[in-house]
């Protein structure tokens, strides 16, 4: 039997720790040639794939129209003022409004930026149990993961590189300029949302998106992976 099939029956199985070794130990006296691979081997393999995945799906965000030209994560007008975009449009500032909407996507694709680095140090900081939890846990549970664990220092990280990236794409002044249209316009109800925060919890929300995909094709592509510890423990011999 290869590894990768003595694998999958491990992430399909309730397996204690114990009986996670046990097997492990057993299979690596079917191997000839090679160094017997153990638990922490099997961590530090899916480590370096969620660390190579999810640096690709990163990547993929921060890129000029990483946002703006993917329709999952694509950031729209608020939806609790829909109703000024819709009226706007009504009165002929429809490209102004597609202006602001391709702004509010920039300031999120430079703001993207900052969250490789704390997804790696969330991954490179997985017990051994973690690891094993993901890897016997439903489909998303990488992306459960990082969820629990990155999400108040993203919120934290982002929230000024937002503020700061809509001022830089002049986000911010388009959607005063647009709310501000708005407002004047006569037996309206005046709004005035908080666009950063908005546009912050988008970003985010984009990239566990973006985390997930690639957690995906880790669990159904794994020999896609190409390091030789990720061949060890996900791929055929």
């Amino acid at each position: 039997m290869t590894k990768f099939y003595f694998f999958v029956i491990l992430l399909l199985t309730g397996c204690t720790a114990a009986q996670i070794n046990q097997a492990i130990s057993s299979a690596n006296k079917t191997l000839s040639g090679e160094t017997p691979l153990t638990t922490a081997d099997v961590a530090e393999g899916l480590k370096e794939a969620l660390i190579k995945g999810i640096s690709n799906g990163s990547d993929i965000a921060s890129q000029v129209d990483g946002y703006f030209k993917n329709e999952a994560i694509k950031i729209l007008f608020p939806p609790d003022v829909k109703k000024v975009e819709e009226k706007l449009r009504q009165i002929g500032l429809g490209n102004e409004v597609d202006k602001f909407v391709l702004t509010l996507n920039r300031g999120a694709e430079d703001a993207a930026k900052e969250a490789k680095p704390i997804f790696i140090t969330a991954i490179k900081s997985m017990t051994i149990e973690d690891a094993w939890g993901i890897l016997k846990g439903n489909q998303d549970a990488a992306t459960q993961y990082l969820k629990r664990t990155t999400s108040a220092q993203l919120k934290e990280r982002f929230s000024p590189v937002i503020q700061n990236s809509l001022d830089k794409v002049n986000a911010t002044k388009y959607y005063g300029d647009l709310v501000g249209t708005y407002n004047k316009i006569p037996f309206v109800d005046k709004v005035n949302p908080d666009l950063n925060d908005y546009a912050t919890d988008k970003a985010i929300e984009g990239l566990f998106v973006m985390v997930a995909r690639e957690e995906k094709e880790i669990r159904e592509n794994p020999v896609a992976r190409t390091t030789d510890l990720l061949k060890r423990v996900f791929g055929a011999q």
